[in-house]
């Protein structure tokens, strides 16, 4: 098993605490971003783990970690920094995807290694809990998601409507061995020209690509988990991880 962290942003709107320091070294209980992550992962097995690091990325430095660089990190986004590290991108292992600013128990992970479909994400339906507390008004910020079964159907849009919203993606995916080599191939065969969720090619939005791959008839699926995780975007996200809203089962 193969885990790519993305983590190659500036996280500005976690200044000042990312002045000095990138996104995912950010502290939380005491301990960045990434060693929260690298816990976990190792903990069930994960242990062939690259960070795909941009900004700051001198300070990423951890023993038994692979490290990639986005040179280009101040003009692409997420999408673009993924595939700084295609050369691991092989059929030898699935390959665990992860956002690089979320940490999550061990539980949401087993539940996604427990998901066998050629893509699957980790879908939290009880993301209502975590939002409302996080924002006075949960839709200025959550997007679409949409299911038949634990079939993702559409993720990622703008809505006003909380019909749209059958469970929040997280910012962590697994892609099966099989489909892994296609990945790249199928980035580098969209319309560089196109505009997807309103960027331009170089600056995607991954749920845009995975909306793409939905698109083009990959078979995506939902691993449901109930909280459990967290996203640390801005500094309240920090104070609300420190009323223990982490553990919240």
């Amino acid at each position: 098993m193969k885990a790519i962290i993305v983590a190659a942003g500036q996280g500005t709107r976690l200044r000042p605490l990312t002045d000095d320091r990138p996104k995912c070294l950010v502290e939380l209980a005491g301990k960045p971003l990434l060693d929260h992550q690298l816990e976990v992962l190792r903990a069930e097995g994960v242990d062939d783990i690259t960070v795909v690091a941009g900004y700051r990325e001198d300070q990423i430095q951890r023993p038994g970690v692979r490290k990639r660089i986005n040179p280009d990190f101040e003009f692409t986004n997420m999408v673009y920094t993924l595939f700084c590290a295609r050369e691991l991108m092989d059929n030898s292992s699935d390959l665990i995807i992860s956002y690089g600013d979320i940490v999550y128990e061990s539980r949401v992970l087993k539940a996604l290694l427990a998901c066998h479909a050629p893509v699957c994400l980790t879908v939290d339906i009880k993301w209502f809990d975590y939002w409302q507390k996080r924002m006075d008004n949960p839709l200025e910020d959550a997007e679409t998601l949409k299911l038949n079964g634990d079939r993702i159907l559409e993720l990622g849009q703008k809505t006003d409507r909380y019909e749209d919203i059958q469970g929040q993606y997280m910012g962590l995916i697994k892609v099966r061995a099989d489909h892994v080599p296609m990945l790249y191939a199928t980035w580098q065969g969209m319309d560089r020209d196109a505009l997807y969720l309103g960027k331009d090619f170089d600056n995607m939005f991954m749920t845009a690509f995975l909306q793409h791959l939905i698109n083009t008839g990959w078979d995506v699926r939902a691993a449901f988990v109930e909280n459990g995780w967290l996203e640390i975007d801005v500094v309240e996200d920090l104070e609300l991880a420190s009323y223990g809203f982490w553990h919240i089962k």
